[in-house]
């Protein structure tokens, strides 16, 4: 890939920071204090990476829901930046491109029970709310922005792909940045969905480790300028950067990846190639790292098959955020950045340190294992994003 696309500083909103010095201080020290049991509206219990309702303020927008509560905390930490893009190329050549899964479930239960009880949905419902473009299109509405809008639903892979698509437009000269990034919350319809599934741990996740028994789920934002100049003061060759990109599809279950790790291994090969790099180039893995037993196992596989004995350091960070499903990869991109930009310490991953003997060994970066002067010449990291139906995308980072 031979265009250079810059990604801004990320305005951030999580259970484990609100903005991306809180995130990156949590998930280099382990802080998991932002996962707590919860009790949804079906009496059920789960561990959950909920934001405190209390760090939230009433959006702007025409529908104040949690969701855009939400996403408008982490907008607010780079609207600076946006105003400058949209002075600098006009508000018809810069894009939203954004992940999410959730469009509204957070009225789905009770707006539903009421309509069965009662015959009418209550008064603050309306269907756009549980639009899939809302969260986009909220975007475009507050800054107004002209060009493309769209929202990408892929599971746990949805805002790599809007990522992707919006370098794409970039580079098709389409457009000249883009607000990119994700959203999505734990809400009861989330919570009681995953255990029907049975992939709701009962724990907090514990990825990788023999004892594993599924994920936790969280609430959570971050969004970046994607641009093809530095947005702000900052000097280009200080700059974050999107260096490359892969994807594929498995197409072996509606919920399963492939076990073998084929999808998961073409898709982080296609990364990358797309980067012009070689495996021994790539200084830091945030793995996709649920904590199922599939995930994990395929996941260890395709690392190990294309880094073989490199053993690049890699953690997970889905047990200090959750799993926040389209927000993920946009999150775990952040993380990333964070440890491209301090280059003194690595996401550490928090288990219980009992490997799976049926897994491929990896570099696991945990508190036995800390090796902080791995991160002192980290310029390239690789953020993978495995989602239902085998959606894979990785995204290759650098500085």
């Amino acid at each position: 890939m031979k265009t250079t696309l810059y990604l801004s500083k990320p305005g951030i909103m999580s259970c484990a920071g609100k903005n991306i010095e809180e995130l990156w201080q949590s998930v280099t020290s382990g802080n998991q204090d932002g996962i707590k049991k919860v009790t949804t509206c079906t009496g059920e219990e789960f561990y959950a990476a909920r934001i405190a309702d209390s760090l939230l303020k009433p959006a702007a927008a025409r529908y104040d829901m949690r969701i855009i509560r939400i996403e408008e905390a982490a907008l607010n930490q780079i609207a600076d930046d946006i105003n400058l893009a949209l002075e600098k190329y006009g508000p018809e050549r810069i894009a939203v491109c954004l992940g999410s899964c959730d469009n509204g479930t957070e009225f789905s239960i009770a707006g539903h029970r009421k309509f069965f009880s009662e015959g009418s949905f209550p008064k603050e419902y309306n269907i756009e709310m549980q639009g899939a473009d809302y969260v986009a299109t909220y975007i475009s509405e507050r800054f107004g922005i002209k060009g493309p809008s769209a929202t990408f639903s892929t599971a746990c892979s949805s805002s790599a792909g809007a990522m992707i698509k919006a370098a794409e437009m970039i580079m098709g000269g389409l457009v000249d940045a883009a607000i990119v990034g994700g959203i999505d919350i734990a809400s009861d319809t989330t919570l009681v969905g995953f255990n029907a599934l049975e992939a709701v741990s009962a724990e907090i996740t514990n990825p990788f480790s023999k004892n594993r028994h599924g994920i936790t789920l969280g609430d959570g934002a971050a969004f970046f300028i994607l641009s093809r100049e530095p947005i702000g003061s900052e000097e280009a060759e200080n700059c974050v950067k999107l260096l490359g990109w892969g994807e594929s599809a498995d197409a072996y279950h509606m919920t399963s990846p492939d076990p073998s790790g084929a999808g998961a291994q073409k898709a982080i090969q296609r990364a990358l190639e797309s980067a012009e790099i070689e495996p021994a180039d790539v200084g830091y893995i945030n793995m996709h790292g649920t904590g199922t037993k599939f995930n994990d196992s395929m996941e260890a596989k395709a690392i190990a098959s294309i880094f073989g004995q490199v053993k690049v350091p890699v953690s997970t960070t889905k047990p200090v955020t959750g799993h926040t499903l389209g927000a993920a990869a946009a999150l775990e991109t952040a993380i990333c950045w964070a440890a491209l930009k301090e280059k003194k310490r690595l996401p550490l991953q928090i288990w219980d340190g009992q490997r799976d003997p049926e897994l491929e060994e990896l570099n696991i970066i945990d508190k036995n294992n800390a090796k902080s002067n791995d991160a002192k010449k980290l310029k390239v990291c690789l953020s993978n994003s495995f989602a239902f139906g085998g959606a894979n995308a990785c995204l290759v980072v650098g500085i």
